[in-house]
């Protein structure tokens, strides 16, 4: 359902989130955080509870270092070790290190919500046409999204090529050697795909400044002022709940 919002009033809302985030140092917040964009994307976007969880762990994995680091060597800034004597919950330098760690998980998973409930290429046509970002930049931008999945589909053909020369079953993941074999003829791929590229921008004219339409124009309505509000009401009650309670 987020899908349909327009794609620049998610990335205010998740930037402003973000940085009330990393300025707000306070583990409840982070927590508050970390449930509401978890159950957005189980309940909206049904999502299950173990993909959800599994898009923790990588961060939860960088968190970990701020914890060890105050935990273990101590090395927490005086600011942090200052803000962390507020909670009551735990010593400060263990309450610096869970905040850091869960701070970490609750701006990764809202910036996940944001990757997972956006369209790239809606994203880079709503920043042509309101954030005037260049069209050589933007065009460039949609020629990487499209090319990462041909590389993919590329590589795919390849190897079943090759096993099919060889009269074996092709591997379901590709060892060391064949990984190497791969890169040579992928980067031809991607030469001629860059060259085609470069043609077809040029015979449309994409020079600065000239005027452009595009289709498929990305709309603003009623949902997002109700997202918006609805973001910036839970936002103000999130800090309002861990400055009280």
């Amino acid at each position: 359902m987020l899908g349909v919002l327009h794609p620049l009033s998610k990335l205010i809302v998740c930037l402003v989130w973000i940085m009330t985030a990393i300025t707000l140092f306070d583990l409840r917040f982070q927590l508050f955080t970390i449930g509401l964009a978890a159950t957005l994307l189980i309940v909206m976007e049904r999502r299950s509870l173990i993909f959800v969880i599994g898009l923790m762990v990588p961060f939860a994995l960088f968190g970990a270092g701020f914890l060890t680091t105050s935990l273990l060597f101590r090395q927490e800034a005086d600011f942090a070790l200052k803000l962390a004597a507020e909670q009551t919950f735990a010593r400060p330098e263990v309450s610096a290190g869970l905040v850091l760690f869960f701070r970490a998980i609750a701006c990764g998973m809202v910036s996940a919500l944001f990757a997972l409930t956006t369209d790239p290429g809606q994203l880079v046509r709503a920043l042509m046409i309101h954030a005037r970002l260049p069209a050589t930049v933007g065009f460039a931008l949609l020629q990487a999204l499209n090319l990462v999945p041909d590389l993919a589909r590329e590589a795919q053909q390849i190897r079943l090529a090759r096993a099919m020369m060889q009269g074996r079953r092709p591997r379901r993941i590709p060892g060391p050697v064949e990984g190497a074999s791969l890169i040579v003829p992928l980067l031809a791929f991607a030469i001629r795909r860059a060259g085609r590229a470069a043609l077809a921008m040029e015979a449309r004219g994409l020079k600065a400044g000239a005027p452009r339409s595009h289709l498929n124009r990305p709309q603003a309505g009623w949902a997002d002022l109700l997202f918006a509000s609805c973001a910036a009401g839970l936002l103000a009650g999130g800090i309002c709940f861990a400055r009280i309670f």
